[in-house]
């Protein structure tokens, strides 16, 4: 088995300081959490430069090429509405330590992200939504075979298809929380990759919540199957867990420093 496999989130432009330092190409704040997510185990980092209209193309290139150089080519996700900036980073993208990820695919407006990833040999996280968000497990499993029928069609390995359920904000979505949980499962079984923005479930939860909250998710999750997510590295709580879900999966050999590697 593989190991669960982290993409950091805190490079995005909702964050001001990271918007900021894009606009403005000043590489240190960008850098400074970078390495802040790469030191506290992060695998992949999600480099999200919003929508980007203007200068996207240009912009994501100088991300790409900043963070690899610095950081030995470390595997980055793609993250912006731009599909021209998209492909415009992974023109200059080195693979040596994996593939780009495409972010995001849907199963309506958004499934041209798919053609892309496939035409680029990327990774594409696809959302199993369509116009809005599926109502129930039936509706998501529905959006999966489009998504992975369309992936396949152009070619795509469906290994390279990282299925996401969509998490669902804990405070006000309560009930959906087991269903999420269940289509993991069925992705699984079909042996299908998955992955997801993790912190969605604790969003509008109380700070000293959060990591608790994620942290008991991401154990529910990974015991059903998932093998991605998007998360906040500087997590410790949250970074311990998924270790140690790796260890009891049998996907890492135990070290008593284990939490070390």
């Amino acid at each position: 088995m593989a190991n669960f496999i982290t993409i950091g989130e805190r490079l995005s432009t909702t964050a001001p300081a990271v918007n900021k330092a894009f606009t403005e190409r000043d590489p240190e704040p960008i850098l400074a959490r970078a390495k802040q997510q790469l030191d506290a185990g992060a695998v992949y980092l999600d480099v999200n430069i919003g929508p980007a209209e203007n200068d996207g193309e240009d912009l994501m290139k100088w991300v790409v090429e900043l963070l690899q150089s610095n950081f030995d080519n470390v595997p980055l996700a793609l993250d912006t509405s731009n599909m021209k900036a998209i492909e415009a980073g992974i023109s200059v993208y080195n693979r040596s330590k994996g593939k780009p990820i495409v972010n995001s695919a849907d199963a309506a407006g958004r499934i041209g992200y798919l053609d892309l990833a496939a035409a680029n040999d990327a990774i594409c996280i696809a959302l199993c939504n369509g116009e809005g968000l599926a109502k129930d497990n039936d509706e998501r499993m529905m959006y999966c075979q489009t998504l992975l029928e369309r992936g396949m069609e152009h070619g795509m390995d469906a290994a390279d298809i990282w299925f996401d359920p969509l998490f669902l904000v804990v405070k006000g979505m309560q009930e959906k929380q087991m269903e999420i949980l269940e289509a993991i499962k069925m992705f699984s079984d079909m042996g299908l990759n998955s992955t997801g923005g993790l912190s969605n479930n604790s969003n509008g939860m109380p700070k000293h919540i959060r990591p608790i909250m994620d942290s008991a998710m991401v154990a529910m999750a990974m015991m059903q199957g998932l093998t991605s997510a998007i998360v906040n590295p500087n997590d410790k709580r949250l970074m311990e867990t998924i270790k140690s879900c790796d260890v009891l999966k049998n996907n890492t050999l135990y070290a008593d420093s284990y939490l070390e590697l």
